[in-house]
């Protein structure tokens, strides 16, 4: 009876707790399939320079869309341009995609210029906000110098590529190769009207519902009709070492990293054991280094750069009354000025920025060439050097020979002339080995 018993009482008291369950269980299944139905839009914001890391972030920004099952990827770009070939990168991703890719001129202001040309093309669906402007798209080649037959070649092949684009995605390849051969620029209702993009859309929230029902054709040759209607949006933006990556691929960024570490290594050289300005400079050389490769720098203009420091560096040890300071500050100047020559604009470094280093580096070695001029006429103050013409007091009777009390220290002294009592003031004149020669002070 007592095992009977406790199972119905068990059962009594059991069953509000096996409500509640069922209860948390049914509201949990209906969220999950609420969350499972509400469409996501990933979303890769563009800002700057086209240059290897941009092209890496769009990459796994669409890789991890196409694995979440997103609706869609949008790629908000502003952007003055970049490398050539990084764009030839990011429209293959863009087209090769198994998601559709919106890509999306915003805000206000923006420009998708040169490389924003191919990139806004690429995309399934190509779209600009009120008061932005895409196109100047004619190629160059950073950091060297053409003959016309190559630059023709260059021009020629972004010509077929812009062409290409705009006939897969159907757009006017007329007027999407002029923003190449011409560098024609286009408003946003121009390229509307001009059938080189698909939507004008004033924020995200207008984008997305003008897309909602939109069937796209991908290149696997699967359709998909997006359902972005109250979509989720998610942001994804550059890892830590992409937003690294992407801060010191500026032209300016590299320049002055390639300055600082020059000078650091000029500082351990004259003060050896410092450490720190060595280890700094050493660091500063190798991520400039890098971020010249990955931008495509001249390499010629890069070592006139470290001639200049070189220069500079032999100034302070060869007497050339300044010819030497002025060939480094020349050398310094033209290897600044070439080292990004013939590349886009936003490629470049800052004119204001060269100005304000070479003023720097100016000032620096003046500072330094004038402090070694300072040391090399500064008495010297130790050694036999450093004892002459100081005044030691006698000790032992000077006739002509005695000892002396010099800085606290007992010499062995000669007397030039004549004999001095202890407690007399002398003058060190020389001294040879552990002996000091002496005369009389003059009153």
């Amino acid at each position: 009876m007592s095992l009977i018993y406790r199972i119905s009482f068990l059962l009594r008291h059991a069953r509000p707790l096996f409500l509640v369950c069922w209860v948390l269980f049914l509201v949990l299944s209906v969220q999950s399939l609420a969350d499972a139905a509400t469409p996501t839009v990933d979303v890769l914001k563009v800002d700057g320079a086209i240059v290897p890391v941009v092209a890496d972030y769009i990459s796994r920004g669409i890789t991890n869309a196409e694995k979440n099952g997103s609706q869609a990827v949008i790629i908000e770009l502003s952007t003055p341009g970049g490398l050539y070939q990084t764009t030839q990168d990011i429209v293959e991703s863009i087209i090769n995609a198994r998601v559709p890719v919106v890509v999306y001129v915003h805000p206000a202001g923006s420009w998708a210029a040169s490389a924003g040309t191919f990139i806004t093309m690429a995309g399934h669906v190509s779209a600009m906000a009120p008061g932005t402007r895409m196109g100047a798209a004619h190629p160059v080649s950073p950091g060297t110098e053409l003959s016309p037959t190559e630059e023709a070649k260059i021009t020629e092949d972004a010509a077929a590529f812009i062409r290409s684009i705009a006939t897969l995605r159907g757009k006017n390849a007329e007027k999407a190769e002029s923003a190449v051969r011409q560098s024609q620029s286009f408003t946003d209702s121009e390229a509307m009207d001009n059938n080189l993009i698909d939507l004008r859309a004033q924020d995200l929230n207008d984008l997305l519902e003008q897309l909602n029902g939109r069937q796209l054709l991908l290149t696997d040759g699967s359709q998909v009709t997006l359902n972005t209607a109250g979509a989720t949006t998610n942001e994804v933006g550059m890892n830590t070492s992409e937003s690294f990556v992407h801060v010191i691929s500026d032209p300016n960024i590299a320049y002055i990293l390639l300055t600082i570490g020059s000078l650091g290594i000029i500082a351990e050289i004259f003060n050896p054991g410092l450490i720190f300005p060595g280890v700094l400079g050493g660091i500063s050389l190798l991520v400039g280094f890098y971020s010249l490769g990955v931008l495509n720098a001249s390499w010629g203009g890069a070592a006139l750069i470290l001639l200049a420091f070189a220069l500079l560096i032999a100034e302070i040890f060869v007497t050339s009354y300044g010819i030497l300071a002025i060939s480094g500050i020349v050398a310094l100047t033209v290897g600044s000025l070439i080292l990004f020559s013939g590349s886009e604009t936003t490629l470049r470094v800052s004119l204001s920025v060269i100005i304000a280093v070479i003023a720097t580096v100016g000032a620096f070695f003046i500072f330094l060439v004038a402090a070694v001029v300072r040391g090399q006429r500064r008495k010297v103050v130790t050694g036999h050097e450093g004892m002459m013409g100081q005044t030691a007091r006698v000790l032992e009777p000077l006739d002509p020979e005695g000892v002396v009390l010099v800085e606290g220290e007992r010499w062995n002294a000669r007397l030039d002339s004549g004999d001095a009592q202890p407690g007399e003031e002398v003058i060190v004149t020389r001294a040879e080995g552990l002996k000091l020669f002496v005369t009389k002070k003059t009153v």
